[in-house]
Order: structure tokens, then sequence, then C-alpha cells
């Protein structure tokens, strides 16, 4: 397991040690969580949104068309 030093703002501090509290975790474990949870959300689409996307033919067509243009360099990325 790693170490991490972290410089917050007080203001941030005195919320995430709230925050911390009301959900009876220490501090490092509420930034912990708080993270990972972000990063799952932020990655990973939810059952519903996977089936939306899987049930939209045009926007498969148009992933795969994108996908292949990528792969062959073509097009710009911004």
């Amino acid at each position: 397991m790693a170490t991490v030093t972290l410089r917050l703002p007080d203001a941030h501090y005195k919320l995430f040690r709230k925050l911390a509290e009301e959900e009876n975790r220490s501090l490092s474990n509420f930034i912990e969580t708080a993270t990972v949870r972000y990063i799952e959300d932020a990655e990973i689409a939810d059952p519903f949104e996977m089936a939306e996307i899987r049930g939209n033919k045009e926007l498969q067509r148009s992933l795969r068309r994108a996908h292949r243009d990528a792969q062959a360099k073509r097009g710009r990325f911004v």
C-alpha cells in the first residue's frame, strides 16, 4: 500500500472532514472511496446506458465507422 500526502485548502479539508464524519469514516477512507467512485462513474457506463448504446443501431454504425477511421488515421481528433 502506498502513502500519499495531499495539500488542501482549509475549506476543502473542513468539508471533507465533515462528510467523512457523517459517513462514520476516516478522512483517508472517505477520500479514497470518493475517488474510486468518481473514477468508476466516469469510466464505466451503467447497465441501462449500455443497453441503450447496444440497442441504437445508428450509433453502432457510427462508432464502427469512427473506429475504422481512427485505425486508418483519417480525420482529426479534437
